[in-house]
């Protein structure tokens, strides 16, 4: 577990801090690649042992574009997923889907995600700095409001709250929409709001154009989509590589915007 960070929050600058869940604040790559693995040894066993980092690719990316579909309202949840999860196994070899197979297929899918589910190690001290300094604090979500709840129960974070999902508005970040409402709920004001996410564009980018102090969480280890150096200095926003850092990177920035950090 990291040290709990020893920078204060600059609370003359922040009202309040909004956080990605997926990814952010919860190993949902990591789970994800474990079902995967799973998955691979009972409808792709053809594959072996080291295909699993290309069907993690492959899910991750979704080159299809099916979340977005499902972010913008075009798909439900169950349908964008049935259709991934087809597409992954026309890709690599496995049976077609229909609704009984897709059915048994998902809840292997969801019992081995749930059961491999971690908090990233710097999270409970964020979470400690946070509390120390008075700072109200929400969680937003491409997801649906109700389990992305039970998945912060289950990981150890019961006292924070899922301000906005995609269930909310009907759509999900990177709509503007979406940061508003979670700082609405949340009681600040949007340019003295701090979010951060570990997706650039849908989580950094969209949540600056919104008007909150955004902050892209860069993990090393690799990114859930690949982006290019050209998109990383067109952005121009503040990146961490670990939330132990965010109060420093905050305490740097102009309050209305936040630029690259040093």
């Amino acid at each position: 577990m990291e040290p709990r960070p020893t920078t204060r929050w600059p609370v003359e600058r922040v009202d309040g801090v909004l956080l990605d869940i997926d990814d952010t604040l919860v190993d949902t790559r990591r789970a994800f690649v474990r079902a995967l693995e799973v998955l691979a040894a009972r409808y792709l066993p053809h594959l072996g042992a080291d295909s699993t980092p290309r069907l993690a690719a492959r899910w991750l990316t979704d080159p299809g574009g099916h979340y977005g579909r499902y972010l913008s309202g075009e798909l439900d949840y169950r349908a964008q997923r049935m259709v991934r999860a087809n597409d992954l196994h026309a890709t690599f070899g496995g049976p077609p889907l229909d609704e009984d197979a897709y059915a048994a297929w998902e809840a292997l899918f969801e019992t081995t995600v749930a059961a491999a589910l971690t908090l990233h190690p710097d999270v409970p001290g964020l979470m400690a700095g946070l509390t120390d300094a008075g700072l109200p604090v929400g969680a937003v979500t491409n997801a649906d409001v109700a389990a992305q709840t039970d998945k912060l129960v289950a990981v150890g974070l019961p006292g924070l709250p899922v301000l906005v999902g995609v269930d909310t508005l009907g759509v999900g970040k990177p709509d503007p929409r979406v940061f508003a409402e979670a700082c609405r709920r949340l009681g600040t004001d949007p340019a003295r709001t701090v979010y951060v996410g570990d997706e650039l564009h849908l989580d950094a980018v969209a949540a600056r154009a919104a008007g909150l102090v955004a902050v892209w969480l860069d993990r090393p280890g690799g990114r859930r989509v690949p982006v290019p150096d050209a998109d990383i200095a067109a952005a121009d926003v503040a990146v961490v590589h670990t939330l132990a850092d965010l109060p420093a990177v905050v305490a740097r920035a102009p309050t209305t915007t936040v630029r690259a950090s040093a």
